[in-house]
């Protein structure tokens, strides 16, 4: 492999970087393209259709609904960073990728990254005050609505500036190969000729406030969501209460669950590209299917606006 650098007052510098993503496996390359491609081209699918459906079936124009059209419109740009060009180092190996460009992509994945795990717990936060306060939560819900889904792109956008901006002060002056699918924190961390300790230690703390705070906050509500259900009289009070929030437990347990694998310990491992496909490639992927094929008034609305027919009644 070549290395690309350029040479400076005080040495050579890296230019640009080469991402190995799985070069370990030549024989599978075709296989892994041809997944990634379905997945990525379902993952768009089923996230506008649920978007559209949200803004254009009126029964769907409830807080609970708006989270979720926000929360699609997400995924799609969480995995338009980073399988695009996993399918192009796949099918035409285009593994080059400037200095520049992969610190943009390092930036905008951590970004989307943090805004993934706070709207998951703005979403747990809506259901949290639909079960506890039912008599206010219309109320309360039209007043923050829109603060609520802006507050997680701010969060996400602003933290993410300064990992992203301790690494890349960090001095690149040998090895480029990165031995990863996209640019990510870690794997350039461990590239780096200077001391990368600082720039580590800002990744942990980040991470801890990215991923384990909203982590510890969505337990502390679903904790007040059980006690608050448990308090019901009628099973079918129950399963209501409890049928609402079980497509959230989902998504948010299978993201955190690798999310923490990750980046709670920055340092790297040789498996962290394995748990980053999971959650950056096939958690996106199975997020439209929870939301619908759970979702009696998603279901409905799909067979009302695509089927051109009305149902009377699905059931879950």
């Amino acid at each position: 492999m070549v290395v690309t650098q350029m040479e400076g007052s005080n040495g050579t510098f890296v230019t640009e970087f080469f991402l190995m993503a799985f070069h370990v496996f030549p024989r599978f390359t075709i296989l892994l393209f041809v997944v990634c491609l379905v997945i990525y081209i379902t993952c768009i699918t089923g996230n506008m259709i649920i978007f559209l459906l949200i803004q254009f079936d009126v029964t769907l124009h409830s807080p609970m609904y708006y989270f979720i059209s926000v929360f699609a419109i997400l995924e799609i740009l969480f995995v338009s960073i980073i399988v695009p060009k996993l399918l192009d180092i796949l099918i035409a190996g285009g593994n080059r990728i400037s200095f520049a460009a992969c610190f943009l992509q390092l930036y905008c994945a951590a970004a989307t990254g943090i805004v993934e795990c706070y709207l998951l717990t703005v979403m747990v936060f809506d259901r949290h005050l639909a079960i506890t306060n039912p008599l206010r939560y219309l109320v309360l819900m039209s007043q923050w609505r829109a603060q609520l889904a802006i507050f997680p792109w701010v969060v996400g956008l602003v933290s993410a500036i300064i990992p992203t901006i301790f690494t890349v002060t960090l001095q690149f002056c040998g090895p480029n190969q990165i031995d990863h699918f996209f640019c990510d924190l870690a794997p350039l961390q461990n590239l780096a000729c200077s001391d990368s300790y600082i720039s580590n230690l800002v990744t942990s703390i980040t991470a801890t406030f990215a991923v384990l705070l909203p982590f510890i906050a969505i337990i502390g509500f679903y904790i007040n969501i059980i006690i608050t259900v448990s308090k019901i009289k009628s099973a079918e009070g129950k399963y209501k209460a409890f049928s609402t929030c079980s497509s959230h437990l989902i998504v948010a347990g299978l993201f955190f669950s690798t999310g923490i694998i990750v980046y709670v310990g920055p340092n790297g491992s040789d498996y962290d590209k394995f748990f980053a496909l999971i959650y950056k490639v096939f958690i996106p992927l199975l997020n439209p299917f929870i939301y619908t094929l759970r979702n009696t008034d998603v279901k409905m609305a799909f067979f009302r606006t695509f089927m051109g027919f009305k149902v009377k009644n699905i059931k879950a």
